[in-house]
């Protein structure tokens, strides 16, 4: 299984719980005994280029109607779809800032959401997504408690952007695992919210293993 591995925490990495809980994933995958493959992204590292009005104008013009110029624009999204469309399953594991995802992730959707390459825009005007065939795992943390039932989970502005941008792309049930509250809670608090996180991620791992030991 080939799995991109994406980070968007702007936290060094020993400081970070969302890139702890992404590491204790693919540990548990491993001990599964699963056969993985990662491909690594940091996009807090490798910033992906914001959307300008030649992207625009060079990924609605048809292929073979490019210039060099919008070929070159385009570079950097082409390998990142490239990455994307090869992987078997993504894991995406980030902060939540300011009630949604961090503004490096949002560019790393804007990079990959590509009119006949993740998603193909039929002549009457309707979309399919390309990415159908992909396991996509979310992990998230937050501050506070976002949750059902919580005064805050109105605010949860993270959770439908992440659903809506990859259901364009044919993504119908991604997974998540959101761990909180972490940093406005208790120590207690903030230990069972990890602890919680982890026996999810324990299940998913086990069901990722099974799916792939069933198609080996």
């Amino acid at each position: 299984m080939k799995i991109l591995h994406v980070d968007a925490s702007s936290k060094f990495h020993q400081w970070s719980n969302s890139r702890a809980l992404g590491r204790y994933f693919f540990e548990q995958l491993e001990q599964q005994g699963t056969d993985i493959e990662i491909d690594y992204l940091d996009v807090t590292e490798e910033v992906q280029p914001h959307i300008s009005a030649e992207f625009v104008q060079a990924t609605y013009t048809p292929e073979d109607q490019r210039t060099g110029r919008m070929r070159e624009v385009l570079a950097d999204s082409d390998a990142l779809c490239k990455r994307v469309l090869e992987a078997d399953a993504l894991v995406c594991a980030m902060p939540m800032y300011n009630w949604t995802i961090p503004s490096t992730f949002k560019t790393f959707i804007d990079n990959i959401v590509r009119t006949n390459i993740t998603y193909d825009l039929h002549a009457d005007g309707t979309t399919s997504g390309n990415l159908g065939d992909k396991k996509v795992l979310f992990i998230t943390t937050r501050g506070a408690d976002l949750g059902e039932g919580s005064p805050y989970a109105a605010m949860d502005s993270m959770t439908p952007v992440l659903r809506n941008a990859f259901l364009f792309m044919g993504v119908q049930n991604p997974w998540f695992v959101d761990a909180q509250p972490l940093q406005f809670s208790d120590e207690a608090a903030r230990d069972a919210g990890l602890a919680k996180a982890r026996t999810e991620l324990d299940a998913i791992s086990c069901e990722w293993a099974e799916s792939v030991a069933v198609t080996a």
